[in-house]
């Protein structure tokens, strides 16, 4: 049976469920007193935001917000493929809500990059911790890294593992925990991302689906230094069919944000590479994190099968990433930094920098040359190192500085080796 209608079955047996609270009203006695006034509302401001809520936090608004300040500079650009920039990389308004104590909702667009979309868009039914319906547009339940907030990552952006993930789609999540967060799993259907990119909508009859497990084994339990531990694996299966006109195929990016690799796309000469058949990606992951020390990794494998004209081939890339991070004056975690103390500026105490290295790998399948891609412009393989500092100087404010180098193979108009990547980038984020 297709996962699909088995997913709507359960959505369907979900809503359907009775709720307590949802019982029939009991007729007080004519005796009772008259009601208490409704309590008014409360108003909360601290360092984790704002919030807005009922007395009994049925109703709950949080106003959110992201801005990030970056600047990237190129050296040792004899090609001049990197432009030194400042930029916006991240102008969001966010708006987290609960309605009835039992619906969450979420409603999130970003202006950076001067490229205005709506990121996250949706609603989450939760009956219980162990149970939960998502609708709407949401982060694909897939790659570890971009399941990590960009407000936590220790770096500017993401490994080259991205460029083989799905990001944000249009669907249903079922997802839940247990065991006070031991055990995490989600279970989506969803239109179907190329990788490395977002959908607006579905260019073919099919869906994807996607499943992710992810386990903290010791969370709360002894031994305490393995608490931090959580392993993980994900995969993602369906059809996808391009056009001439959205071939369902994107480039990847590097470190530095430049086009490394694309498929043929040449309307004048019909040679248009269209995704065409089976999509595939596993990826086990993990993470682990004890005191000041922070360690993530994960491994990207994309199977997709594409077509050029009468000819067809199913394309293996594989990506992976390990990086390692160190807090001083706070501890290290999924959620990003943690001062021991907010930073005062009077007695220039508290806060905590963090440092971090990451080595990561992109590897395109020799099969893509020359049919579906160009080796005079499309790199066969991506390594890279970068190192990271970031003060944080509170939960809400940061300051980060990166550098990344990034050597390749192919992607040279001579038949060598595209010239390597060293930009270093700069950040100032506020969160709140």
């Amino acid at each position: 049976m297709s996962p699909v209608p088995v997913l709507l079955a359960a959505t369907g047996l979900l809503l359907a469920a009775p709720r307590a609270e949802a019982s029939e009203p009991v007729t007080a006695p004519a005796s009772e007193e008259p009601r208490k006034a409704a309590e008014p509302p409360i108003v909360l401001i601290s360092e984790e935001g704002f919030a807005l809520s009922s007395a009994d936090k049925a109703f709950v608004l949080k106003p959110r917000g992201q801005l990030q300040g970056d600047g990237r500079f190129y050296f040792d650009d004899p090609d001049r493929t990197g432009t030194n920039t400042f930029l916006m990389r991240r102008v969001r308004p966010i708006l987290d809500g609960t309605l009835f104590g039992f619906i969450d909702f979420r409603i999130m667009p970003d202006f950076g990059s001067g490229q205005p979309i709506l990121q996250d868009a949706f609603i989450d039914f939760r009956p219980g911790e162990w149970i939960r319906l998502r609708a709407g547009r949401f982060k694909t339940p897939f790659g570890l890294e971009l399941l990590q907030s960009d407000m936590d990552n220790p770096f500017i952006e993401r490994s080259l593992t991205v460029d083989l993930v799905p990001n944000r789609d249009e669907g249903l999540e079922l997802h839940g925990e247990g065991q006070g967060g031991r055990w995490q799993y989600s279970l989506a259907v969803v239109n179907g991302d190329p990788d490395g990119t977002s959908t607006d909508s579905n260019i073919d009859d099919s869906f994807d689906l996607v499943a992710r497990v992810f386990a903290l084994p010791f969370k709360g339990r002894e031994p305490a230094f393995l608490q931090g531990l959580g392993l993980g694996i994900a995969v993602t299966h369906g059809l996808q069919f391009g056009t001439a006109t959205n071939t369902g195929l994107a480039p990847f990016r590097s470190t530095g944000q430049e086009v490394i690799f694309s498929y043929l796309n040449n309307t004048s000469t019909g040679q248009i590479v269209t995704a065409h058949g089976q999509h595939l990606r596993l990826s086990p992951q993990g993470h682990f994190y004890w005191g000041s020390f922070g360690l993530l990794a994960e491994y990207v494998r994309s199977s997709q099968e594409v077509q050029v004209a009468d000819a067809r081939a199913r394309l293996r890339n594989h990506a992976w990433q390990t990086a390692v991070s160190w807090v001083f004056g706070g501890k290290a975690s999924f959620e990003g930094a943690r001062p021991t103390r907010p930073f005062d500026p009077k007695t220039l105490q508290g806060g905590a920098l963090e440092v971090a290295a990451r080595y990561h790998a992109l590897d395109i399948d020799n099969a893509a040359f020359p049919r579906f891609a160009n080796p005079a412009s499309s790199v066969s393989q991506a390594k890279g190192f970068g190192v990271a500092t970031t003060f944080a100087v509170n939960r809400r404010v940061r300051f980060a500085m990166n550098f990344h180098r990034t050597n390749y193979v192919g992607g040279a108009p001579d038949g060598g080796d595209r010239p390597p990547e060293n930009v270093l980038m700069s950040r100032f984020q506020l969160t709140f």
